[in-house]
């Protein structure tokens, strides 16, 4: 049994039922989810890194939730659930006791949808100022996951400012699918 550890009861609540409302989405057929926080919580911890262990305690079980009941429906071998912030944070202080954007290291789960459970892909100097160790490109995210969705990366286009874009702008990135995070 799972025992809540704090970081405010609504908090909990309000991102619970958000989960719940994802699996039941997921259960009708929507093909795109997106799981937001709880209104008026605010999970930027530039100023106060150390919120974080906050928002973990308010989150983590939750979202284990989501992902045990798509595994328990059938649904988690065709739906690629994606847990991530929008970067990595530096080592060092904000002048504070945050913590600024990491654009050279950022970490994040994937289940489900083919890709491998339990693999841990990379790894950051000792520090986690950088990745050293197998580095992905976001461009290579993108195209892994579109991948397993059985869409070709550098297919898929779209009209933006007059020109035809890729969600991996594959012209530029040389963006590869990643296979050895796949089943």
């Amino acid at each position: 049994k799972f025992k809540y550890r704090g970081g405010g009861p609504n908090v909990y609540k309000q991102f619970s039922m958000n989960c719940l409302l994802a699996r039941r989405l997921v259960e009708r057929g929507v093909r795109f989810v997106q799981v937001f926080p709880p209104t008026g919580t605010s999970w930027d911890t530039h100023s106060n890194f150390n919120r974080g262990d906050t928002i973990a305690a308010a989150t983590d079980l939750p979202a284990a939730g989501l992902i045990r009941d798509l595994k328990q429906r059938g649904l988690l071998e065709t739906t690629v659930v994606l847990w991530s912030g929008e970067f990595g944070r530096l080592p060092i202080s904000q002048n504070s006791v945050g913590r600024d954007h990491n654009r050279n290291a950022c970490s994040l789960l994937l289940a489900g949808g083919g890709f491998k459970p339990g693999h841990v892909h990379g790894a950051t100097d000792e520090v986690g100022y950088e990745a050293v160790e197998d580095r992905m490109s976001v461009p290579d995210l993108h195209a892994t996951i579109l991948h397993q969705r059985g869409i070709g990366h550098d297919q898929l286009t779209y009209r933006h400012a007059g020109r035809d874009e890729t969600l991996t702008d594959s012209v530029v990135t040389d963006a590869q699918v990643v296979h050895s995070i796949l089943t």
